[in-house]
């Protein structure tokens, strides 16, 4: 919990910066995760458009709370979620 606090801390302190960063990080993250979720042809149509929504949803949130300057913290824990779902599907869909 201490880890969190200083992280939410650090992110408050350069939003500006590291919400640049954060946008350009999390989109690729993003990217990589769709690109797989494309290429695996192991689950159903329906399976994969659900796995799409929920990475576009969850960048696009992102990238929604810096465009509408959202206070630090609800910026970080949606980037938190993103960076989060976003590796989830990548993990899953190269196995």
């Amino acid at each position: 919990m201490e880890l969190y606090k200083n992280l939410v801390k650090e992110y408050t302190s350069g939003m500006f910066g590291y919400a640049t960063i954060g946008i350009i990080g999390q989109s690729c993250i993003g990217s990589a995760a769709v690109m797989l979720i494309f290429m695996n042809d192991d689950i159903s149509r329906n399976l994969q458009m659900i796995e799409l929504f929920l990475v576009t949803i969850f960048c696009m949130g992102f990238n929604g709370a810096v465009l509408s300057q959202q206070k630090g913290k609800i910026q970080f824990n949606i980037l938190a979620i993103s960076v989060f779902t976003s590796i989830l599907f990548i993990i899953t869909n190269m196995i």
